[in-house]
């Protein structure tokens, strides 16, 4: 197996390490700071395990030459702006692909020629999205007809690591929070269509709380447009009588954000302060992500739940798989980093064993095999467990 890993920032970190006690043969990482990137394996032992080389993502020429060296696979860890370039490259080099991304209209057009050239390209391979894809396709496979189903993705501290005021510490880019915290959502309530505006998604209507056995009371609000699956799942709008995507929190943390949002302060519009004009979201960034970093001994959790009620065999059943993971504090890796990083790294090698073997632009929806995906995971330590239970 080679390997080509592009970025290696706190998801790359993870997906390095799966890669190297993986037993890869041959891996390449590369990042921008290659000074960094050899410190960083120095450290972590991988010295003579990794090659390690410099990439300018937003230099064509710079990603090309590492493809041009004809890896197996590469994963793209490189931030969300690279993700169309990236693509272009390696259908250009025909390597396959793995990322962590939604897939853009301009990956769309390459997949005719991905086919053609017998390329994988694994879009969407993360934890949210990507580990909640996976256990999405296979719930509602597990049912003969769907009457509702709600997948939930959460990443946030412990309960004796949710010590600071909003009960919230980052795991990924704050600005990648504060992005997904003003975007427009759609799910489906009692058979009806709701839209969800930008600036509403913190709103009273469109919560409601969900108590989990480990955890307790969390509350959930929507996550983008869940809508857009129907089709994946071979599902009807007509037919569907309860849909949505959410995210968990403690309880208090979507009306603390719908204040923010209703003084504009996540908007992307300047004031002028003493004659110089500030940006209110990256004040507000760098003004809070100090404050909501995890401690050595503190721990996040990655939870992913996927809830579908319909008819099996003849009767009505509810289906539930889950996935709860914790920071491992021997590594230092987060939840998070840990079902994101891990999540590429099975991908990429899945890809190279041929379990998933489909050339074209795949979904993890139905294209990933889902006993196997859980197997790999559950090496790594970390569980998904599906229940039926008949419903009354």
């Amino acid at each position: 197996m080679n390997v080509l890993l592009l970025g290696v920032g706190l998801q790359g970190k993870a997906a390095l390490h799966d890669l190297v006690t993986s037993g890869v043969e041959k891996i390449t990482a590369a990042d921008l700071d290659l000074e960094a990137l050899k410190g960083y394996c120095q450290f972590r032992g991988y010295d003579g395990r990794v090659r390690c080389e410099r990439v300018e993502a937003a230099d064509p020429e710079s990603v090309g030459l590492l493809l041009a060296r004809k890896p197996d696979v590469v994963i793209d860890l490189l931030p969300a702006k690279f993700v169309t370039q990236i693509a272009q490259q390696a259908v250009k080099h025909k390597v396959h692909l793995v990322n962590t991304y939604y897939v853009t209209p301009e990956m769309r057009i390459l997949a005719e020629e991905a086919v053609r050239s017998g390329i994988t390209v694994l879009p969407e391979f993360g934890m949210d999205p990507g580990l909640d894809l996976v256990c999405l396709g296979h719930t509602v496979r597990c049912l003969d007809s769907l009457e509702s189903l709600a997948s939930y993705g959460a990443g946030f501290p412990e309960p004796k690591a949710a010590n600071n005021a909003i009960k919230y510490k980052v795991t990924w880019t704050f600005a990648g929070v504060l992005n997904s915290y003003l975007r427009p959502g759609r799910f489906i309530r009692d058979g009806k269509i709701v839209e969800v505006d930008a600036r509403r998604m913190f709103a009273p209507e469109y919560l409601h709380t969900l108590n989990l056995e480990d955890l307790g009371e969390l509350e959930a609000f929507p996550n983008g447009d869940a809508l857009k699956y129907l089709e994946l799942l071979n599902l009807s709008s007509k037919e569907v009588k309860n849909m949505g995507r959410f995210v968990l929190r403690w309880p208090g943390h979507s009306a603390f954000w719908r204040t923010l949002v209703d003084l504009n302060m996540l908007d992307e519009g300047s004031v002028e302060v003493d004659g110089v004009p500030v940006n209110r979201r990256n004040f507000l960034q760098a003004s809070m992500e100090p404050l909501l970093q995890y401690g050595p001994g503190e721990r996040d959790v990655a939870v992913i739940r996927i809830d579908a009620v319909g008819m099996k065999d003849g009767k009505k059943t509810r289906v539930v798989t889950s996935c709860t993971d914790y920071r491992d504090l021997e590594t230092g890796f987060t939840a998070m980093t840990r079902t994101v990083g891990f999540t590429t790294s099975i991908g990429a090698q899945m890809i190279l064993k041929g379990d998933i073997a489909k050339p074209g632009i795949l979904t993890p929806v139905r294209d990933v095999p889902f006993v196997r995906f859980a197997e790999e995971l559950r090496q790594r330590g970390i569980q998904v467990s599906t229940h039926a239970y008949p419903v009354s």
